[in-house]
């Protein structure tokens, strides 16, 4: 195994939201690259959520079409995934494929978001770490503290680290439990949705006050015919809004 000196800021990617988190840590289990070289893991993204973030970018009929845009392809050494083993790996799509496994999964916004914020500022972002964690169809009483989901999401974002009503409630318990009380957070507002609660939803995101919290819209970009999931287009695109959002931000945990 190579020797790997690991300077981490956890970043909580959810489809609704980020979440930044500075931790120090020498911990992590790294992907076993060519012996004797060293890689500086500075920054790690949970991508948590529900389908749109598990990726459907080109599924349609429970088939992935496997096309890959530029924006979408891996950087090898450069950007990595938490495995549903818990080990470093090199990062490519499908992110979710052994995560949201009972889904077919396809392309998300998770590899044009890292790709776009190693482009935008090479000096903050060096090498990314990516941990999938979103179930397509989870509800946010999976995602609230005591759920399932929510427990799974601290304990791979332990994992990383070491080796609205219920919208804004969740926020608070995860800067809680990671004992971060400005966790800097970046919300996606509903893009779509089924139900009639859609604009309910939409306007409890817009309406949270809370300290480092922003808010990016992912309504109006291009759907699938399904009416429900992002293209893939579409999903580079909601990936490059994140980036600029994190770009851009001067907050601190």
């Amino acid at each position: 195994m190579a020797n790997y000196n690991y300077a981490l800021k956890l970043t909580i990617l959810l489809f609704l939201f980020i979440l930044t988190y500075e931790y120090w840590s020498t911990h992590v289990n790294p992907p076993d690259f060519t012996a004797g070289r060293t890689h500086l893991i500075k920054d790690v993204f949970i991508l948590a959520g529900q389908s749109n973030m598990a990726g459907r970018g080109g599924v349609i009929n429970n088939t992935w079409d496997g096309a890959i845009p530029p924006d979408v392809k891996p950087r090898p050494g450069k950007i990595l995934r938490l495995g549903g083993d818990l080990r470093w790996v090199d990062a490519q799509e499908p992110l979710h494929a052994d995560i949201d496994v009972n889904k077919t999964c396809g392309v998300g916004p998770g590899m044009a978001f890292a790709n776009a914020v190693l482009r935008g500022d090479p000096g903050r972002f060096t090498v990314v770490g990516l941990v999938p964690c979103a179930i397509g169809g989870s509800g946010i009483g999976e995602w609230s503290r005591g759920g399932r989901l929510y427990r799974g999401l601290t304990r791979r974002a332990a994992a990383a680290v070491e080796g609205g009503g219920e919208i804004r409630a969740l926020f608070v318990d995860l800067r809680d439990d990671l004992k971060s009380p400005l966790l800097p957070v970046i919300q996606v507002a509903l893009a779509s949705g089924e139900g009639p609660y859609i604009e309910m939803v939409r306007k409890a995101q817009n309406e949270i006050n809370l300290p480092n919290v922003m808010t990016v819209d992912a309504k109006g970009l291009l759907l699938q015919p399904d009416g429900l999931h992002l293209t893939t287009n579409a999903q580079v695109q909601v990936g490059k809004m994140l980036a600029h959002a994190m770009l851009r931000s001067n907050c601190t945990p």
